[in-house]
């Protein structure tokens, strides 16, 4: 690779991490936000609490927990950022976290990670879980 190759792709790169600023900026989302390797330092820094749900699209049980992500993304809009991170599309994250089972879902206070609820569960179940780091 050359060095205009190299300039050409850091400027690429700096772009799609600018968008998926723009696109992760608010506090306030009422529905999950895409997570990637290349954003997700930024969306764990974003809200003080935030839900990060690794997952993969051929996953029943991360396809199960969808619809009841959506619905707390909609419940705690402004309280808890909810952000979906597919596995097989971004190593990195699953890496560092040790990621080893799916759905994981990463609780993030103030970016540092509080805990690692594995696996599906009822949406009451999994609301208990996460409605206690709201007032903490």
């Amino acid at each position: 690779m050359d060095e205009e190759d190299r300039e050409l792709e850091n400027i690429k790169r700096r772009k799609i991490e600018e968008l998926l600023r723009r696109r992760v900026g608010s506090t306030s989302v009422s529905e999950p936000i895409e997570v990637t390797d290349l954003n997700f330092d930024d969306v764990i820094k974003r809200s003080r609490l935030v839900v990060v749900d690794c997952w993969a699209p051929w996953c029943p049980p991360c396809r199960a927990m969808a619809p009841i992500i959506d619905e707390l993304a909609r419940n705690y809009a402004g309280k808890i950022l909810f952000g979906k991170l597919n596995v097989d599309e971004n190593q990195r994250v699953p890496v560092e976290y040790q990621v080893m089972s799916i759905p994981t879902f990463l609780v993030f206070k103030d970016g540092v990670l509080i805990d690692r609820i594995v696996g599906a569960m009822p949406r009451r179940a999994l609301e208990q879980r996460l409605v206690k780091y709201i007032e903490s």
